[in-house]
């Protein structure tokens, strides 16, 4: 309920407390860190507020009525209460910052947070953070739900309530094994192709297969062949991949290492645009604050 108007501030009250039990308004007026002309005319407003007068005024001091005195007695109880309140969610929001909860999809949880936690940890030595990766729709779903303060997703598509903010850019490639035949397709091979070949794939709500169907859906290929095998983690289709089962579309980041080495090769598929945005999101209307708002500035900051 709201509260009366005669005691919705309580500042006045802590003053009048401060000159009972110093003697002086100007004692009382260093005391809050203020000009005595401030703390005379707060205590002169809170006695127009009340309709009472507050205090005796006099060469050597002030001192308090007794509508004084039982009003200083009463606001004690009160003012008492607010700074219990003040410490406990003072403590709240430490244990709060002490503790940040991320979700995010498996190609930022492998290939980015790692940096981005090493330089968070630089601001906040005792932070204690919890990850929980998987695909881009249950990254949102925990976000939305609350047990995640911050998500990274990589798919194209959110539900609603989510805000999106992008904080790194990826490309996706086409990879297949060394001695596999689209490796001697110098000019690489057609959306169309690509599109009707049974690929080494993520499970189906994963942001790189849905960032993948929303690439090919700009050239009129409305669904992909059903896959050839359906895996849980990027590390285990590159290594699918690698042993010859098939091609697969995969973050660039994902593979550096692999087509370095040559144990993988990447295909070339022109015309079609893989570049895609890896998002920072939390609730619509919330704002981000403490550790999850550092580690979002810290992500949109850093190089990839």
């Amino acid at each position: 309920m709201p509260l009366p108007p005669l005691v919705s501030d309580l500042t006045g009250f802590d003053l009048l407390l401060s000159v009972a039990r110093l003697g002086s308004v100007g004692r009382a007026a260093q005391e809050h860190r203020v000009s005595q002309p401030a703390a005379s005319a707060r205590l002169r407003r809170l006695e127009r507020t009340l309709g009472l007068t507050l205090l005796h005024r006099g060469p050597r001091g002030s001192t308090l009525t007794a509508h004084g005195a039982l009003v200083a007695d009463w606001a004690r109880a009160a003012l008492d209460a607010a700074a219990a309140l003040a410490e406990g969610v003072g403590t709240l929001r430490t244990a709060a910052e002490g503790r940040l909860l991320i979700a995010a999809s498996q190609t930022v949880a492998e290939y980015l947070l790692p940096g981005w936690l090493v330089a968070i940890r630089a601001g906040h030595p005792t932070l204690t953070v919890a990850l929980q990766a998987a695909n881009s729709a249950a990254v949102a779903a925990l976000v939305l739900s609350g047990d995640a303060d911050l998500g990274f997703v990589e798919g194209p598509d959110l539900p609603a309530g989510l805000h999106a903010s992008p904080v790194a850019t990826d490309r996706l490639v086409a990879v297949v094994a060394p001695g596999h035949a689209w490796t001697r397709r110098r000019r690489g091979i057609p959306p169309s192709e690509l599109a009707s070949t049974p690929l080494v794939a993520r499970e189906a709500l994963s942001g790189t297969r849905r960032a993948l169907e929303a690439a090919l859906r700009t050239h009129g290929l409305d669904t992909l062949a059903p896959p050839l095998l359906e895996l849980s983690s990027t590390t285990a289709i590159k290594h699918a991949v690698a042993a010859g089962s098939g091609p697969a579309v995969l973050s660039s980041l994902a593979v550096t290492t692999e087509l370095a080495a040559g144990t993988l090769v990447e295909v070339p598929i022109p015309g079609v645009r893989l570049e895609r945005s890896l998002r920072a999101v939390w609730p619509t209307g919330h704002q981000l604050s403490g550790p999850a708002h550092d580690l979002y500035l810290i992500a949109r900051r850093r190089p990839q």
